[in-house]
């Protein structure tokens, strides 16, 4: 039952009920539950963006991001059922192929939230033909690179640099296939931003796309985040420590 005074009340997901805030989304309640729902641009922290649609759930008789929606008294979600999940791994196949992710070879692998999120689907191949995409590499900055062939357009690393470092280094051009991160600079090379190597946009990307120089392999595959533990278990992790801190 509601608390009109408090602001909360419940809703259920996968017939589980979830206790939420007022201004809470569905995945904020569900990560606090501990429900795990796939997702790969939404950060907490960050303003949610709902461009992946790997958190898609479902409303009743609609589908809509659990990362945009508010939580509602009474809602009835669906979230780890075949249909969703058979979707979300036909989006992460795409977005392996409309990319150049080689994972064996990737400074990344075993920190990759979508190489994450893959394993978690149960992906174990790809239907569609890869695209190969002609995308470049940017080595200009002393401590940063930016690898496009990497990059899933999640924006996480636009909204870092714009919200939280201000300084909006980052940006998205091109429209469809096309897309790609761009930097704001006249030159458009990262060496002639004001980028610096604690900026939050640094190290907010869930790929490859941005790397810290000098610092490959520092970490043995196989020892690396998700080597260890699967991104649910992450991800709920983290949403715990977040609440034990008290962070909305």
């Amino acid at each position: 039952m509601s608390d009109t005074k408090s602001g909360t009340g419940k809703f259920t997901i996968d017939g589980r009920a979830v206790a939420f805030r007022r201004g809470q989304t569905i995945m904020e309640a569900a990560a606090a539950a501990g429900v795990y729902i796939p997702h790969l641009c939404y950060q907490p922290g960050f303003a949610p963006h709902g461009s992946c649609k790997l958190c898609t759930v479902e409303v009743g008789a609609r589908r809509v991001a659990a990362c945009t929606t508010q939580a509602q008294e009474g809602m009835v979600v669906a979230n780890d059922i075949p249909a969703l999940n058979d979707d979300r791994r036909a989006l992460t196949e795409m977005l392996f192929v409309e990319g150049n992710h080689i994972c064996p070879a990737c400074e990344k692998s075993g920190d990759c939230q979508l190489q994450a999120v893959g394993y978690f689907l149960g992906m174990t191949a790809l239907r569609f033909d890869h695209f190969y995409p002609p995308r470049s590499i940017d080595m200009s900055h002393p401590d940063v690179m930016l690898d496009r062939n990497r990059c899933i357009l999640c924006e996480l690393c636009v909204r870092a640099s714009r919200d939280v470092d201000g300084k909006n280094v980052f940006g998205i051009g091109g429209r469809g296939i096309h897309s790609h991160v761009i930097v704001n600079a006249a030159s458009g090379r990262l060496g002639d931003t004001a980028l610096a190597l604690d900026d939050a946009a640094v190290h907010v990307c869930p790929v490859g796309a941005i790397l810290v120089k000098r610092e490959a392999f520092k970490v043995p595959i196989g020892k690396r985040t998700y080597d260890v533990h699967p991104i649910d278990e992450v991800a709920l992790a983290d949403a715990r420590r977040r609440a034990g801190e008290g962070d909305d």
